[in-house]
Order: C-alpha cells, then sequence, then structure tokens
C-alpha cells in the first residue's frame, strides 16, 4: 500500500500504525464515513456481490475502517445480498479499542422499515455481539418479539437518516461507518449527513448491469467533493473524499 495523494505524504508502504493515523476519526460526532468498492466502470457488484471487487489490500483497509467506527451500519437488503455475518474481532484489535476508549467490538446495526430479517441469518447466530436492528416505530415492537435477545432493536422513529443518527448517537455510536447499499447511501447523501467517502476503484471492467455506488431520487444539486488522500496497491486505487456541500 503505497501512498500516491497528498504530495508530501509518507514514503514506501504503509504499515497499519501508518493506516489507522491516515483515517482516523475526527473529533466531532456524529461522523459518516461511506465505504465503497466500485469498479473502473462503475459497477458495484460482480453477480450480485461486491466481494468480486475487492483485493487483498482492500481488505485490510475495510477492516481497518470497521475497527477504527463504533457502529458498521448497513441496509437490509445488502445484509441480505452480501450474507453479513456479525461482529467479530481479534483480542489485538479489542485492545486497541479499548485504548482509544470504544467497545471492545463494533456492532453491525441493520436499518430496516419491516421485521422480516432472517433469526436464523448469520449476522445472528455468527457474532460476538448482538447486532442492532434500526427500525420505525411502528416496527419496533414486532421486531423484538422476532429477534428476542438475539438481538438489540433501536426505535429510530420515522427511519430517516437524521432520526437513524441521533438513535445511534444516543448509545454513544457517533462514529459511524456505512457500508451502503446505494439506496441507504443515497438517502444519507439527499439528507446532507455523509462526510466521507472512502472508494476503492478496482482495475477491472464488467460492463452493463450493476448500478452505481449511490441510488434513488437525483440529488437537487450535486454534492462536491474533496480529494483528501488516495492509496495505491497493485493495480488498484483507495479514494477517500471530504463530502460537501463546504463553506
Amino acid at each position: 500500500m503505497r501512498h500516491v495523494w497528498p504530495p508530501g505524504g509518507p514514503a514506501g508502504e504503509l504499515d497499519r500504525s501508518a493506516l489507522a493515523e491516515l483515517y482516523a476519526y475526527p473529533a466531532h460526532r456524529p461522523f459518516v464515513r461511506v465505504n465503497f468498492a466500485a469498479s473502473a466502470d462503475g459497477a458495484v457488484s460482480v453477480d450480485g456481490r461486491s466481494a468480486g471487487l475487492d483485493a487483498p489490500g482492500d481488505r485490510a483497509v475495510f477492516g481497518l475502517l470497521r475497527e477504527l467506527a463504533d457502529v458498521v451500519l448497513a441496509g437490509s437488503g445488502t445484509v441480505r445480498a452480501e450474507d453479513y455475518r456479525g461482529a467479530r474481532t481479534s483480542a489485538a484489535v479489542q485492545e486497541r479499542r479499548r485504548a482509544r476508549g470504544q467497545a471492545a467490538v463494533p456492532p453491525v446495526a441493520v436499518v430496516t422499515a419491516s421485521p422480516a430479517l432472517d433469526p436464523a441469518a448469520a449476522l445472528f447466530t455468527d457474532t460476538s455481539v448482538p447486532p442492532l436492528v434500526v427500525t420505525t416505530t411502528a416496527a419496533a415492537d414486532t421486531a423484538r418479539r422476532r429477534h428476542g435477545d438475539a438481538a438489540e432493536v433501536v426505535d429510530a422513529g420515522d427511519l430517516s437518516p437524521a432520526a437513524v443518527l441521533d438513535a445511534l448517537a444516543a448509545r454513544g455510536l457517533g462514529r459511524v461507518l456505512c457500508e451502503g447499499g446505494p439506496t441507504l447511501f443515497g438517502a444519507f447523501a439527499a439528507a446532507g449527513l455523509v462526510d466521507e467517502l472512502c472508494l476503492s476503484l478496482a482495475p477491472s471492467l464488467v460492463g452493463a448491469g450493476p448500478g452505481r455506488i449511490l441510488a434513488g431520487p437525483d440529488l437537487p444539486v450535486p454534492l462536491p467533493m474533496r480529494l483528501t488522500s488516495a492509496l495505491a496497491h497493485d493495480d488498484g486505487l483507495l479514494l477517500r473524499y471530504a463530502v460537501g456541500p463546504f463553506e
């Protein structure tokens, strides 16, 4: 992993400590970081899953992004399509998180308007800590009956992006890593609640079919972004953008 932007950055291969410093969350909360992988022609999946677009270097950084976050946020469609597991971390990661004043394991939080998540899914059965099911007031009681002690159900009112962040913040979860999918990203972008986009650009062409990283209605105006860092590994790029609007 090599630093290529901005000029004057560290030379040579970046180790875990250098990457952790680069991707450290700022002091203000909440802070929403969105992470996506895409092909050079804009596809976000291969055969319905994003795994076909990442590389070993990507996976190392993706793991670090989870390590630094208070919570991993994903939409229910992404959780099903990617067959999400629950949250698990190594002893070394847990030690580093505790040293930063964080919980040892960052929970996965699933945003869903419906309580129809499968209780037998790996998200609930293969995890160190119960996931959060973030849902509407209308669906919360049904979700609690459905999942019992296997999940913490979070009542986020009308499930607007602002309500989701408020509900997470009430639990001390202000450093948010959103892993999509495109519809959830689109909702947060439209609400002006995305602070940073981490985009892994894979050196591949997929062709027609898979959609873009952002879905939903067109934004009223395009959101400006500023490139804050770029890393290179193999033939791919890891790009990090601050998301506007800017003053």
